[in-house]
């Protein structure tokens, strides 16, 4: 599939005009946030439509979609969390579970923060090597794997105010795993939440929370990239739209995975990134994808 670049950045998605990156923008918000894998999609939807590989860069700048759809649908939960600790430091009382919390969130964000850092130029530039069908594909079904091994062997009672600063820093750390493309940061986060015994739903919004600095760093940082690659007007009016876009799907999204985790369970999940697993090293190996 051909890429395009902007010194040196991966940018296919400026080439593929508003209505097809409006639609990859539908796709990637829902799947940006779902425990799914968006990058696994990203090059599978593009790939049967015979449309151009959007790009890393697309996919990194959508997680600012996603910190939108985050943030409003948990408004109430950060505005608590916000208020809270700013209180809990008026008081100096550090042990309020509020500020305790927070705390633990960015100190949970450092392990990714630092490999991002260390792995950005292998991750977003042209041709990484990364972002292959082959490595997606594993990921896909390794994940779907070890979602099935936490659906089995856990027994999800624990609520979110019973977390601790341990339990954080073991969500904060396999959160690094989202960037290996196909591992999915939802899926990471969840997943591991879930082997904390978490309740469903309520690991699914301890992963959120947890990634909210994470998603910020990372959209952020790929829109820099993108203003220091001179990316052009038209560029950036096709990006908005894409991110205008995600943010809707994204919100869907959430109020998706926090239904079929309460009433059911992340089997669906499971399967699902099995198939995709799978329907990715056979679409390789046997030329159907490139």
């Amino acid at each position: 599939m051909a890429t395009a670049c902007t010194n040196g950045l991966d940018t296919g998605f400026v080439d593929l005009g508003y209505m097809k990156v409006a639609a990859l923008g539908v796709v990637q918000g829902i799947t940006e946030l779902l425990p799914i894998s968006s990058t696994a999609h990203m090059r599978i939807v593009p790939a049967l439509l015979g449309w151009k590989d959007p790009g890393s860069a697309f996919s990194a700048a959508m997680q600012l979609a996603a910190l939108a759809a985050v943030v409003s649908y948990f408004w109430d939960d950060i505005r608590s969390l916000a208020v809270g600790s700013i209180d809990a430091l008026k008081r100096r009382d550090f042990n309020d579970w509020t500020f305790r919390f927070v705390m633990w969130v960015g100190f949970a964000t450092i392990p990714i923060g630092v490999a991002g850092l260390l792995l950005s130029h292998t991750l977003n530039t042209c041709g990484s090597p990364l972002r292959t069908l082959p490595v997606i594909g594993i990921s896909c079904i390794v994940m779907a794997a070890l979602l099935a091994l936490a659906e089995l062997y856990c027994n999800h009672k624990r609520t979110l105010d019973h977390v601790t600063l341990k339990d954080a820093m073991i969500v904060g750390f396999a959160q690094v795993g989202a960037l290996i493309p196909g591992v999915s940061r939802s899926g990471s986060t969840l997943t591991a939440a879930l082997f904390l015994d978490l309740k469903r739903e309520e690991a699914a919004r301890f992963s959120f929370l947890l990634g909210l600095p994470a998603i910020a760093l990372a959209g952020l940082k790929e829109l820099w990239e993108l203003h220091k690659a001179h990316l052009d007007l038209h560029g950036w009016s096709v990006l908005t739209l894409g991110l205008i876009v995600a943010s809707i799907s994204a919100f869907v999204a959430i109020w998706g995975l926090l239904r079929i985790l309460e009433r059911f369970s992340a089997w669906p999940f499971v399967a699902y990134r099995g198939i995709i697993g799978v329907v990715l090293l056979v679409g390789f190996y046997a030329g159907w994808l490139v």
